[in-house]
């Protein structure tokens, strides 16, 4: 009997244990688990979550989506890397050779894509450059036709149209330059400290519609950081409509996307021999370990798939744009050219069948009055951070910066035009709405960052899983 009273007592003893945590160690908290703490289930403003996003981007998107950026139509980007800053002067423009912008030589480049800026078939591009020559001379020369007399005039209202979210390029300037983005990829340059924190402290500061007040969690720029100041913010964010809280997520989604970047293609290893890029996991940890950043980084991963979802809802919406027989991604090559278009459609009805799409109804509802001023808030508040872009001293971290912006910028074009889509001719020039060949490269290029992002996450999410 007393025996099996000891046997009682050490069973029961063996419970409490277990049950207090004292019964043996509790298994570390891995740095995988301290970096995504947040990056899971549903996100804010949104019906879809994290998971669902993971497993139709890594597995049925993003292959073929790389091999679609791979191609000549998506691969050169015309840029101005040469625009002064049009706020400051005092720019300290990065001395690496990372930061340095290989451009291409005129030979590089395939003559369909450098004859002009907007291109469908050749027919309809007969027309635009009739349009541009004329629009070039600064007036509407009589002697063209009335077809093109009318174009001219559409193109010019297009251009000064008011739903434009970026300043795009003046890719009729001669500092304008074609770089091939796949020479020239974006990764770690070394361009970091006051001169990169004050590109984003303007970002934030100025047009994320915050009032001076309200403190930024991890502002390198401010004194006084503290939990007391991160929970005002926070606050301060969940108070604001759904319209200035989405537009402050998009840009912590797009700075999150180019921190996984360049922490996926950090440089471990420089010799007279090679160059070594790869994972820095210790990178990646600064910049998303829970801990590390008082729990912002995995808010900022998180922003990071709302970024996706917008954009993704973007390309779903625009495909009637694409779908028109006259449109082509011409290069010349007319069998290269056809093939890209066929895998341009699979990938964007893909991304229509996508069953979570963000509902963008929920924007600018209510009080036509306000709705229109938020919108116009929102575009130029936008269209000034693109502006700020010619700003960053790094020209392969300017270069990638302005075609994210124009790309995201283009996204929102296409999000509050989808009664112009919806009117669009099913051939011809769409003059109501309209994308050049800048936007559209910027657009898909753009997303498939944010795409890649996503798929480093995964690759991430391995690497830290055993690391305590």
């Amino acid at each position: 009997m007393g025996r099996w009273w000891g046997f009682l007592i050490g069973l029961l003893g063996a419970v409490w244990l277990l049950r207090s945590g004292h019964g043996g160690q509790q298994p570390p908290e891995t740095a995988a688990q301290r970096c995504f703490c947040q990056v899971s289930g549903y996100l804010d403003d949104c019906t879809c979550d994290v998971e669902t996003i993971d497993r139709f981007n890594n597995y049925r998107l993003f292959p073929r989506l790389q091999k679609l950026l791979e191609s000549d139509y998506f691969r050169y980007y015309k840029v101005n890397l040469k625009k002064p800053c049009p706020f400051w002067n005092d720019i300290s423009q990065c001395g690496r050779r990372d930061c340095a912008v290989k451009p291409c030589q005129s030979d590089e480049v395939p003559d369909g894509i450098k004859s002009a800026s907007y291109k469908y078939s050749e027919e309809a591009n007969n027309l635009i450059e009739e349009c541009e020559q004329a629009e070039r001379l600064g007036a509407v020369d009589e002697s063209l036709s009335e077809e093109t007399q009318k174009a001219v005039l559409q193109w010019t209202k297009h251009d000064d149209s008011s739903d434009n979210f970026c300043e795009a390029d003046d890719i009729q300037s001669p500092d304008a330059e074609y770089v091939d983005l796949l020479l020239n990829p974006e990764r770690y340059t070394g361009y970091k400290g006051p001169d990169a924190w004050k590109i984003w402290n303007v970002i934030y500061e100025e047009n994320c519609f915050k009032p001076q007040t309200i403190k930024r969690p991890l502002n390198p720029l401010a004194s006084g950081q503290g939990k007391g100041k991160e929970n005002a913010f926070y606050s301060w964010l969940e108070g604001l409509c759904v319209e200035k809280r989405a537009f402050y997520r998009l840009i912590s989604g797009l700075h999150a996307s180019i921190n996984v970047h360049l922490s996926a293609r950090y440089l471990l290893q420089d010799t007279w021999l090679e160059k070594k890029w790869g994972h820095n996991i210790t990178e990646f940890q600064q910049r998303f370990d829970g801990i590390l950043t008082e729990g912002e980084g995995p808010r900022r991963l998180k922003n990071l798939y709302f970024l996706y979802l917008i954009e993704l809802r973007a390309l779903s919406k625009v495909l009637p744009f694409f779908e028109r027989p006259d449109f082509q991604l011409f290069t010349g090559n007319k069998i290269q050219d056809a093939e890209n278009k066929m895998l341009l459609l699979e990938i964007l009805h893909e991304i229509k069948s996508f069953p979570l799409h963000f509902d963008e109804n929920s924007f600018f509802a209510g009080d036509k009055k306000e709705a229109h001023k938020l919108k116009e808030d929102f575009r130029l508040h936008f269209r000034n951070i693109s502006r700020i872009m010619d700003c960053v001293g790094c020209f392969k971290c300017r270069l990638w910066g302005k075609l994210q912006t124009q790309g995201l910028g283009t996204a929102l074009k296409i999000l509050f035009s989808e009664k112009l889509i919806a009117n669009m001719p099913e051939s011809g020039p769409s003059y109501e709405f309209h994308l050049t060949r800048q936007e559209i490269v910027s657009l898909f290029n753009a997303f498939g960052r944010i795409s890649t992002s996503v798929k480093e996450l995964e690759n991430f999410r391995n690497l830290l899983q055993n690391i305590h």
